[in-house]
């Protein structure tokens, strides 16, 4: 059963992920959106969307196995890799009250994930 568990748990990270990679991917394509539509901008948003189809795929692998609420909830970290992304690679400022919301967020799905 544990076993099952934590491959449910790399399933739905694995899909976050890749989620919030197509996030970031999107908005680096609409910073490059003055190139050619086959110049950066056309990898970015090929890239992304690649993606998201991915992060589909595993996510629909684990929403056949476990229930919505716990599925959807887990995928709520989602929110904190973004907004890690967003700060790391696109050097965005991040306020502090936005950190800790992202702090209350993690908290809340690692929560979710013990139940």
């Amino acid at each position: 059963m544990a076993g099952t568990k934590t491959r449910n748990l790399a399933f739905i990270f694995v899909a976050t992920l890749l989620g919030a990679l197509g996030q970031l991917l999107f908005k680096l394509a609409f910073l490059q959106a003055n190139l050619v539509i086959y110049g950066y901008f056309g990898l970015y948003l090929g890239l992304g969307l690649a993606s998201y189809l991915v992060s589909s795929v595993f996510y629909f692998y684990v929403l056949s196995r476990v229930h919505l609420s716990w599925a959807y909830t887990i995928g709520g970290i989602g929110y904190a890799l973004a907004v890690v992304l967003a700060a790391v690679v696109l050097n965005e400022s991040v306020p502090l009250l936005r950190w800790i919301g992202v702090a209350v967020v993690t908290v809340g799905v690692f929560l979710v994930g013990l139940s």
